[in-house]
């Protein structure tokens, strides 16, 4: 099996962590562990081409897969897949709060399943020889999160699951939105901490609310592994702070410029494709968030970027509207 380093992972999200997003993330963090969006089992399984779902650039490994499921049969099938196009790592979703994914047993519902879950680890385990790991909360709804969380780990740990990411809150199924479940149920970090205490053989990372590069290293000083979500897509900057910082190694990116002119390459094989610009930038937008011109950048690119025809000459237009300093340092 493959060991991977996932001292620091940016969070799969919806909409977000499009493979365009984990391209231009390798402009700013060569170490990183990314994870695409949630993938679920029908669209491996019956959707065309399969490449729409999986397909993905050599330069976003080390990458994980994330899959949304939970028949067994069918997420070993899928793991196997994934394994077979080169991912480095699949990971089960039973996070996610949306009613959508509530409705076909998907996601944070799962936390009130634990042997259905344990089933479908033991199965994709045996499917593959690359990690199979989970991403969850603290609990559901009115779960106790010492007791009925202690007993979900226990039981997919038992099935062969040694890695779980927690995001240290609550998913409230009932009465709050998606949108809501990011941010109204408290975090509790002590609880998750607590869990890598109580279960120092497992590989225990913590997801939620995480911001800086101060917040990853007092996270590290509990537990093993840090997962960021939308401060690294809002302000995307954040990852060229980790390579030097956590791993010891020098990023990619000598400044915002540099970074946004090494995707000049992918966003012209992109465009050569088919993708509109805007499709591409998008994921640029927070990349001056708090610098001078930053708010004309995003401007530019919002007013012009998705017109038709819209090339590297917008992008270029855009940078040329931030003051470039020489060496815009990574501490």
């Amino acid at each position: 099996m493959q060991k991977l380093d996932r001292t620091f992972s940016v969070a799969p999200m919806m909409d977000w962590t499009t493979r365009d997003y984990r391209v231009f993330a390798r402009t700013l963090s060569r170490r990183a562990l990314l994870y695409t969006e949630m993938v679920t089992t029908g669209a491996i399984l019956h959707g065309s081409p399969r490449s729409r779902f999986l397909g993905f650039d050599e330069v976003e490994h080390p990458l994980a897969l994330q899959l949304g499921g939970s028949d067994a049969g069918e997420l070993a099938e899928c793991a196997a897949i994934a394994e077979a196009w080169g991912y480095d790592e699949v990971n089960l979703n039973v996070g996610c709060p949306s009613d959508r994914v509530q409705n076909n047993l998907i996601g944070a519902c799962l936390m009130g399943h634990p042997e259905k879950v344990a089933a479908a680890v033991r199965a994709m385990t045996e499917a593959v020889s690359i990690p199979v790991t989970v991403k969850c909360r603290i609990g559901i709804d009115d779960q106790d999160e010492d007791a009925d969380l202690e007993r979900f780990i226990a039981t997919v740990a038992d099935a062969g699951c040694d890695t779980f990411i927690v995001h240290a809150r609550k998913a409230w199924l009932e009465g709050l939105s998606p949108k809501e479940n990011r941010d109204v149920p408290p975090l509790n970090y002590p609880r998750v901490h607590r869990l890598k205490a109580s279960r120092p053989e497992l590989h225990i990372g913590i997801n939620g609310g995480i911001k800086t590069l101060d917040d990853c290293r007092a996270q590290l000083q509990h537990v093993d592994s840090v997962m960021v979500g939308r401060e690294a897509y809002q302000n995307p900057w954040r990852l060229a702070e980790m390579d030097k910082a956590l791993y010891g190694t020098p990023g990619p990116a000598t400044s915002r410029h540099a970074a946004a002119r090494a995707l000049r390459p992918y966003i012209t094989r992109r465009l050569e494709e088919g993708a509109k610009l805007n499709h591409l930038t998008r994921h640029l937008l927070g990349l001056f968030q708090g610098q001078p011109g930053g708010r004309k950048f995003r401007r530019h690119l919002a007013e012009h970027a998705h017109r038709e025809g819209a090339g590297l000459a917008v992008l270029d237009d855009a940078l040329g509207l931030v003051p470039e300093r020489d060496v815009a340092a990574v501490a």
